[in-house]
């Protein structure tokens, strides 16, 4: 390089000078009568070490700045602005390695932006927990999930897993599947835990994936593929059987047969298995509605007039159960298919009605909607004899009913509906007795 060359120049000049320096002071001294010239022999020698010394330290100093500004990131440092004897050549070297060093930094600036801004938004929440036990929200899902948690221990999360906060505790690794409280309702989440090496320090990570609505949408799809096959199969069947009890009926009403009573007998069993035979299959054809997934078309709407309209119109087919409506706040708004709702709270409202009579004098019902986290709780509650724990789950189920009459389709069409709005429906206790079902939707 120009600037290697150069500075060694200069350098093997200062070298050289003070050699001749040194050389010049040695005969002044060794030759008799050259006071003066050994004075100015003298002060060569210190002017070329002098210059060779500030020769020396410029480049130490040069070279210091660049390892210091190296050692403390700072790539906004300039070294070019040197001259003389090779230092700006130096310096314009030095500027470069750091222009070099400043783009890998940036590089590597940008990698970490983006990594964190990965981590942040990915949807699945993520904790890390430290060697002293303190557990941190990585990314927004974790800060969003555990909104309600107050500390930093593991201790802190009980409130939603016992079993959850003993993991977190413990540490370890592994894959598990766990029943939590998110929203005041259960759901289960998958938990997963690794241990990774933070800064020489072990640290454990864990992931919290809510995977209720995936395996409720499961679960709806494989009743909806049972029933649809069911009823294909059924149908199939018993065509031909009504098609055939119709023809023989019609067989049998002839003229010539009349007279016969064992032909009547006949005649009339063969009517009622054909009129049977017709309405199972209008009956199987109906059922073939809760085998369609319900087409969902959100908006945005305030719960209080809707929910007002929905009384009136329960209040007109069943004007002796009187309805509580409660909507708080008054101005709470609500993100889902406004059709659909409705049908579900239409049904909700009548089997808790049909649920009252003959329980109660004084039959009630409650309609409560309001805001808890990021959800909006729908609640129709009644003072009936309540669902027992073992049926919470199979009312739900398609043509599962406790009813002489029932037919078990509302329940399950209303459980479709909830899971088509990415929410949840469950059966409670209600406060004063009977049953409270709550349906769960995410919030606007």
């Amino acid at each position: 390089m120009g600037s290697d060359r150069r500075f060694t120049l200069v350098l093997a000049g200062w070298v050289a000078l003070l050699g001749a320096a040194l050389a010049a002071s040695v005969s002044a001294f060794m030759l008799p009568g050259l006071g003066a010239g050994r004075i100015v022999a003298l002060l060569g020698v210190a002017g070329a070490t002098a210059g060779l010394w500030l020769h020396v330290r410029q480049t130490n100093r040069t070279v210091a700045r660049f390892i210091e500004a190296l050692r403390f990131g700072d790539s906004a440092t300039r070294f070019g602005l040197e001259r003389g004897a090779g230092f700006g050549e130096l310096g314009q070297a030095l500027d470069a390695a750091m222009a070099r060093a400043h783009a890998r930094q940036e590089v590597m600036t940008g990698e970490l932006r983006f990594l964190e801004a990965l981590v942040d938004d990915m949807p699945i929440a993520l904790l890390t927990v430290d060697a002293e036990g303190q557990v941190t929200p990585a990314n927004k899902a974790a800060r969003r999930l555990f909104r309600d948690v107050e500390g930093a221990r593991a201790e802190d999360y009980a409130r939603y897993s016992a079993t959850l906060a003993r993991q977190l505790a413990e540490g370890g690794s592994g894959e598990t599947m766990l029943l939590i409280a998110l929203d005041g309702m259960p759901q289960n989440v998958l938990v997963r835990q690794a241990s990774l090496d933070r800064l020489g320090r072990r640290t454990s990570v864990v992931t919290v994936q809510p995977v209720q609505g995936m395996l409720n949408a499961v679960e709806a799809a494989a009743q909806t593929d049972l029933v649809r096959v069911l009823t294909h199969e059924i149908l199939n069947s018993l065509t031909p059987v009504t098609s055939l009890a119709e023809t023989a009926a019609g067989l049998l009403q002839a003229p010539d047969l009349a007279a016969e009573p064992r032909i009547a007998d006949a005649r009339a069993a063969v009517v009622a298995l054909a009129r049977r035979a017709s309405g199972l299959s209008h009956f199987i054809e109906a059922y073939r509605a809760i085998a369609r997934s319900p087409e969902v078309r959100r908006q945005r709407f305030l719960a209080r007039p809707w929910a007002e309209e929905l009384v009136r119109i329960f209040a007109a087919e069943a004007a002796e159960v009187p309805i509580m409506l409660i909507v708080e706040p008054r101005d709470l708004p609500v993100d889902a298919d406004p059709d659909l709702l409705a049908q579900v709270v239409i049904n909700l409202l009548r089997n808790a009605r049909q649920a009252m009579e003959g329980h109660t004098d004084t039959p009630h019902i409650t309609l409560r909607l309001k805001p808890y986290g990021q959800a909006v709780l729908l609640e129709v509650e009644d003072c009936g004899p309540g669902v027992p724990p073992a049926l919470r789950h199979d009312i739900f189920l398609p043509f599962f009913t406790t009813r002489a009459n029932g037919t078990g389709v509302g329940l399950n069409l209303a459980r479709q509906i909830a899971i088509a709005h990415d929410g949840t429906i469950e059966v409670r206790d209600a406060a004063g007795g009977g049953a409270l079902i709550r349906l769960a939707l995410p919030r606007a």
